[in-house]
């Protein structure tokens, strides 16, 4: 199975063109090719399909092979190899779990290029415990914190994921730190993965909308520091829903190979 592996500010994933069908989208199979000591490794998989109406279907899986909701990275890296491929143009339409996409080719570099994608609107936050719950093609809990870097990730990540309130759907849950205004720093706990990873897009998007919403900033662009490097999310509030969200970051071509599948 020919593939390409791509990393959006360390969110990895292997990407495949399915537009015939020739990939079997089985648990096994993609929890093997995500594995990091015995497949390909990476936090995810995207399949790319057919669409009758845009220019591609996106299906994105989880390491431990399930279907998953929205990936925002992934969405940005997805982009980016349709782009390389000559699948797409520069400004591109694509279908995927959560509605419709438009993405757009800021600049590129030989293998690396930044890439915005346009998210959905969002209205479903709630704050409970001094926390908030929202939903922005995933759904997300955004902790804030004082220090960032002193957080264990994977204790305080997982307990809260596979707590009774959040153990049976899973939860994505984000450490944030604020910098300045219009500036955060965040670790993410992924579902899925079950663990740490280096970014997270829908979560960056989260943590900067709730950034927003604290700051009682109408619209802006907020930067916010990952581990794996830097996105920017855009918003604008209108009543109580946030509108042309946009979320822009670096997409990177790593390799390409052929995998050979075990079942």
């Amino acid at each position: 199975m020919d593939f390409e592996k791509y990393e959006g500010a360390g969110n990895d994933f292997i990407l495949i063109d399915n537009r015939r069908n020739q990939f079997k989208a089985d648990v096994a199979t993609i929890k093997s090719f995500c594995d990091r000591h015995f497949g390909v490794g990476a936090d995810g998989l995207l399949l790319l399909g057919n669409s009758r109406d845009y220019d591609f279907d996106m299906r994105y899986f989880n390491s431990d092979g399930h279907e998953a909701t929205m990936c925002g990275n992934g969405g940005r890296c997805i982009a980016w190899f349709a782009i390389r491929r000559a699948i797409s143009e520069k400004q591109l339409t694509f279908s995927a779990v959560d509605g419709i996409h438009h993405a757009q080719l800021v600049q590129e570099q030989q293998q690396q290029a930044t890439i915005r994608l346009k998210m959905n609107d969002v209205e479903d936050f709630v704050q409970t415990d001094g926390n908030y719950r929202i939903d922005t093609g995933s759904p997300h809990l955004i902790v804030p914190v004082d220090n960032v870097a002193g957080i264990d990730v994977q204790q305080q990540g997982s307990a809260i994921r596979f707590s009774d309130q959040y153990k049976e759907q899973g939860i994505n849950v984000n450490f944030v730190q604020k910098v300045a205004p219009l500036h955060i720093r965040m670790r993410t706990y992924e579902r899925g993965v079950e663990g740490e990873t280096l970014a997270c897009g829908t979560g960056s998007v989260a943590a900067a909308i709730v950034h927003l919403l604290e700051n009682n900033t109408v619209a802006g662009t907020v930067i916010i520091d990952a581990k794996g490097g830097k996105l920017r999310v855009s918003a604008r509030r209108e009543d109580n829903i946030f509108k042309k969200v946009w979320l822009e970051g670096p997409a990177t071509y790593v390799f390409s190979g052929t995998y050979q599948t075990k079942f």
